[in-house]
């Protein structure tokens, strides 16, 4: 991870942190070959042409970038999408769903 990437996490604030590093650890698990950079001024996970883009905003974090390729998660989530291929996550809203989904969403998305 590049000093871009790091100056960008270090920065988010307290209150959405820990959702951050939820999302950054079960991406990560799911699909360890990511490379992690900045792209659109926010942490992206790449796994050759596919991205995954983590930004954290001030209702939460978003992700962007599945393309329909999310294992279902929109389906069984449909309040939490906003928009084309963006889910915004509070963290109330996170909190009641669990690791395998996000990780499910990542393999999905991240899938070459």
């Amino acid at each position: 991870m590049d000093q871009e990437v790091r100056d960008y996490i270090d920065a988010i604030p307290a209150e959405h942190r820990p959702l951050f590093d939820r999302l950054h650890r079960l991406i990560l698990e799911a699909q360890p070959q990511a490379a992690v950079i900045i792209s659109y001024k926010m942490p992206t996970y790449q796994v050759g042409k596919r991205r995954l883009h983590v930004g954290v905003w001030r209702h939460g974090v978003s992700v962007y970038g599945q393309n329909g390729r999310d294992a279902g998660f929109a389906s069984r989530h449909p309040a939490l999408i906003s928009g084309k291929s963006t889910i915004r996550l509070r963290p109330e809203d996170a909190a009641s769903i669990p690791d395998d989904e996000f990780r499910d969403l990542a393999r999905a998305a991240l899938e070459p």
